[in-house]
Protein backbone atom coordinates (compact mmCIF):
# COMPACT_ATOMS: atom_id res chain seq x y z
CA UNK A 1 0.00 0.00 0.00
CA UNK A 2 1.30 3.23 -0.78
CA UNK A 3 0.64 6.42 1.68
CA UNK A 4 0.14 9.62 0.00
CA UNK A 5 2.67 12.27 1.79
CA UNK A 6 2.19 15.76 1.49
CA UNK A 7 5.93 17.62 -0.18
CA UNK A 8 6.95 19.93 2.37
CA UNK A 9 7.34 23.65 0.76
CA UNK A 10 9.63 25.83 2.75
CA UNK A 11 8.28 29.31 3.80
CA UNK A 12 10.51 31.81 2.62
CA UNK A 13 9.44 35.23 4.25
CA UNK A 14 8.25 33.93 7.42
CA UNK A 15 7.50 36.92 9.10
CA UNK A 16 4.83 38.01 6.97
CA UNK A 17 4.01 34.45 6.25
CA UNK A 18 3.20 33.67 10.21
CA UNK A 19 1.08 37.29 10.75
CA UNK A 20 -1.41 36.14 7.71
CA UNK A 21 -1.75 32.68 8.91
CA UNK A 22 -2.14 34.50 12.68
CA UNK A 23 -4.94 36.33 11.38
CA UNK A 24 -6.33 33.82 9.63
CA UNK A 25 -6.99 31.85 12.77
CA UNK A 26 -8.16 34.68 14.73
CA UNK A 27 -10.82 35.30 12.19
CA UNK A 28 -11.57 31.18 12.16
CA UNK A 29 -11.47 30.98 16.00
CA UNK A 30 -14.49 29.43 17.58
CA UNK A 31 -15.53 33.13 19.37
CA UNK A 32 -15.25 34.75 15.95
CA UNK A 33 -16.09 32.78 13.10
CA UNK A 34 -19.42 33.73 13.45
CA UNK A 35 -18.88 37.49 13.13
CA UNK A 36 -16.09 36.66 10.11
CA UNK A 37 -18.59 34.72 8.37
CA UNK A 38 -21.94 37.63 8.62
CA UNK A 39 -18.45 40.32 7.49
CA UNK A 40 -18.71 38.15 4.73
CA UNK A 41 -22.70 38.01 3.90
CA UNK A 42 -23.10 41.19 4.32
CA UNK A 43 -20.44 41.76 1.73
CA UNK A 44 -21.84 38.88 -0.49
CA UNK A 45 -18.64 37.22 -0.40
CA UNK A 46 -18.61 33.73 -1.07
CA UNK A 47 -16.17 31.94 1.48
CA UNK A 48 -13.66 30.56 -0.60
CA UNK A 49 -13.59 33.53 -2.79
CA UNK A 50 -9.95 34.38 -1.48
CA UNK A 51 -9.15 37.56 -3.75
CA UNK A 52 -12.50 38.82 -2.60
CA UNK A 53 -11.83 38.30 0.59
CA UNK A 54 -8.64 40.20 1.12
CA UNK A 55 -10.21 42.85 -1.14
CA UNK A 56 -12.89 43.03 1.51
CA UNK A 57 -11.04 43.74 4.48
CA UNK A 58 -12.86 40.85 6.28
CA UNK A 59 -9.65 39.22 7.97
CA UNK A 60 -8.42 42.70 9.50
CA UNK A 61 -11.99 43.72 10.84
CA UNK A 62 -12.12 40.62 12.18
CA UNK A 63 -8.94 39.95 13.79
CA UNK A 64 -8.68 43.75 14.67
CA UNK A 65 -5.75 44.52 12.50
CA UNK A 66 -5.05 47.65 10.64
CA UNK A 67 -7.12 47.87 7.43
CA UNK A 68 -5.22 46.74 4.33
CA UNK A 69 -2.98 43.84 6.49
CA UNK A 70 -3.81 40.73 5.09
CA UNK A 71 -4.35 42.02 1.24
CA UNK A 72 -0.52 43.76 1.77
CA UNK A 73 0.96 40.70 3.55
CA UNK A 74 -0.54 38.72 1.28
CA UNK A 75 1.07 40.62 -1.38
CA UNK A 76 4.28 40.76 -0.20
CA UNK A 77 4.63 36.62 0.06
CA UNK A 78 5.95 34.87 -3.40
CA UNK A 79 3.96 32.77 -5.33
CA UNK A 80 5.24 29.88 -3.19
CA UNK A 81 3.93 30.95 -0.55
CA UNK A 82 0.44 32.57 -1.36
CA UNK A 83 0.08 28.67 -2.27
CA UNK A 84 0.34 27.53 0.87
CA UNK A 85 -1.64 30.59 2.50
CA UNK A 86 -4.48 29.77 -0.08
CA UNK A 87 -4.43 26.44 1.45
CA UNK A 88 -4.51 26.79 4.72
CA UNK A 89 -7.21 29.19 4.61
CA UNK A 90 -9.51 26.88 2.65
CA UNK A 91 -8.61 24.64 5.24
CA UNK A 92 -9.65 26.65 8.06
CA UNK A 93 -13.16 26.99 5.94
CA UNK A 94 -13.72 23.21 6.18
CA UNK A 95 -13.06 23.25 9.97
CA UNK A 96 -15.78 25.58 10.73
CA UNK A 97 -18.69 24.30 13.10
CA UNK A 98 -21.73 22.49 11.29
CA UNK A 99 -24.19 24.50 13.20
CA UNK A 100 -22.38 27.81 12.08
CA UNK A 101 -21.70 26.63 8.58
CA UNK A 102 -25.49 25.64 8.26
CA UNK A 103 -26.70 29.45 9.29
CA UNK A 104 -24.21 30.59 6.41
CA UNK A 105 -24.95 27.92 4.05
CA UNK A 106 -25.39 30.42 1.08
CA UNK A 107 -21.38 31.31 1.83
CA UNK A 108 -20.56 27.65 1.19
CA UNK A 109 -22.22 27.11 -2.27
CA UNK A 110 -20.81 26.53 -4.76
CA UNK A 111 -22.81 27.77 -8.20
Amino acid sequence: MVIFEKGLIKVEKEREFGDLKAAIEKSFADDRAAKYLKELSARGIRIRDWDDVLKAGAIDRVSGDKAGTAQTLYGALPVSDQSQIREFYLSKVEEVDLGVRAKFHKLYQYY
